[in-house]
């Protein structure tokens, strides 16, 4: 992420956002079980917010020097913090609850990632398990503050698709103009 990317994922500004608008409407109605993964927490706003909620929280994030900060803030807690690429998780099978992933696939550099990304988080989910989720839509502000950082916007219209074709179902996609939240679950 570039700089102000950065500062305003740490912002009060956001931190306030995603407690009374975003991670409300995002678990709304979703039961993520006790063993959860959490896709790309960056900075960890939204690990503070589920960890409270959830027993036991996997966060999986790419960047060494934002995993080592959450890792170091997160000590103690019901939190583990792996660096890693969610594109390629080195967790076994089956082996989450429920997984989760906010304001993070526009991060992802291509559509064809974002899609195996969509098969690993399957792939490490218990049968009957959701994956939930948020990402941003695309607007002037998203591209400005994404000047010199990947942008790779996913579209509401076709996320249903492709989040069946990594196999999920009973598949919601709810939109409104800044954002989208998502919901899919493993067959039982």
């Amino acid at each position: 992420m570039n700089r102000i990317h950065r500062w305003l994922c740490r912002s009060a500004g956001w931190r306030k956002e995603l407690e009374e608008t975003v991670m409300p409407w995002v678990l709304n109605r979703v039961d993520l079980g006790p063993e959860v993964l959490e896709v790309g927490p960056g900075p960890g706003l939204t690990t503070d917010i589920l960890r409270p909620r959830i027993p036991h929280l996997t966060a999986l994030e790419i960047d060494p020097a934002l995993a080592d900060a959450l890792t170091a803030r997160m000590r103690g807690s019901n939190v583990t913090v792996i660096q890693g690429d969610a594109t390629v998780m080195r967790f076994g099978d089956a082996q989450f609850t429920g997984a989760i992933c906010c304001t993070m696939l526009h991060h992802v550099p291509s559509p064809d990632l974002q899609n195996k990304l969509l098969r690993e988080v399957f792939r490490v989910l218990k049968p009957g398990s959701v994956f939930a989720g948020v990402d941003s839509r695309t607007s002037s502000f998203m591209r400005l503050i994404h000047i010199w950082d990947t942008l790779v916007p996913v579209d509401p219209q076709t996320f249903q698709a492709r989040l069946a074709a990594a196999g999920f179902e009973e598949i919601c996609i709810e939109a409104n103009p800044q954002r989208f939240r998502f919901c899919g679950r493993k067959p039982r």
